[in-house]
């Protein structure tokens, strides 16, 4: 015979739980993205203002910031170098404090085979992202509610082990290795990171159309998930971890199944 005991004192009441630490509304949350005005960074305001969520996306080009504005009405937005501490100071001194910040800021330069990579090139690409990224977070810091989150975006290179993307992986590795120490310096504030792998953004612009086109078809050939990610892929990903109070110190790999 099973008997079912209804325990009323030493059960916690898990019906009643308020958590507090699982938000599952954006609604008048006040969230920046640096680097916002396309791929993964617009697929990401789009999907927060669709939440109600109060956003500002900043980047350097006031063209793609315009279109930007077009295809997400209600979004605001800033022309803003991440690589201009001055201004960057200067920008969230104006905003003020503010719940989320997601840094999407990226760069093209630093791929390419060791042996005939331009050191220059390297410099730069570590300039247009790593340092991007770090000076943004650096100036965002004293900003964001404890109550919040920071996301960066990196990118499967970090631990990639293919030829021609060791200067890739130093950069994106760089900013891995930083997110469990910065959870611990900057706690409750939380910070993670999402690192991508083959996606459909600008990012592969660079390739004349038919190539790219043959790439992303190579890559969709040997992935598990059988194609590329897409920038709402990323965003899911970017939403969850903004929204999870329980997750800090952590990369999310959102690949499909590059890695492997």
């Amino acid at each position: 015979m099973i008997t079912v005991t209804t325990c009323t004192t030493f059960c916690p009441n898990f019906a009643g739980i308020n958590n507090n630490n699982m938000s599952d509304s954006f609604e008048s949350k006040k969230v920046i993205i640096a680097g916002g005005s396309s791929g993964i960074g617009l697929a990401t305001a789009a999907k927060l203002a669709g939440e109600k969520a109060h956003v500002t996306v900043t980047g350097r080009s006031a063209a793609r910031l315009a279109d930007a504005a077009k295809a997400v009405p209600g979004i605001h937005t800033a022309a803003l170098d991440s690589g201009n501490r001055k201004d960057l100071d200067a920008f969230f001194d104006a905003r003020g404090n503010f719940d989320h910040l997601v840094i999407a800021v990226s760069g093209s330069k630093g791929a390419g085979k060791f042996a005939d990579l331009s050191l220059k090139e390297l410099r730069d690409g570590f300039e247009g992202k790593f340092w991007a990224q770090v000076n943004t977070l650096q100036a965002a810091l004293p900003y964001v509610n404890k109550g919040g989150s920071i996301t960066l975006i990196t990118a499967i290179s970090a631990i990639s082990r293919a030829p021609g993307v060791s200067g890739l992986a130093a950069i994106n590795g760089a900013l891995e290795l930083m997110i469990p120490s910065l959870a611990k310096e900057i706690q409750p504030l939380r910070i993670n990171a999402v690192s991508p792998g083959v996606v459909n953004t600008p990012w592969w612009d660079f390739l004349p159309p038919d190539a790219k086109n043959d790439t992303f078809g190579q890559y969709a050939a040997q992935l598990p998930v059988g194609r590329i990610g897409e920038p709402d892929d990323v965003a899911d990903t970017i939403l969850f971890l903004m929204r999870n109070g329980n997750i800090t110190g952590t990369v999310i790999r959102c690949d499909g199944g590059l890695s492997l």
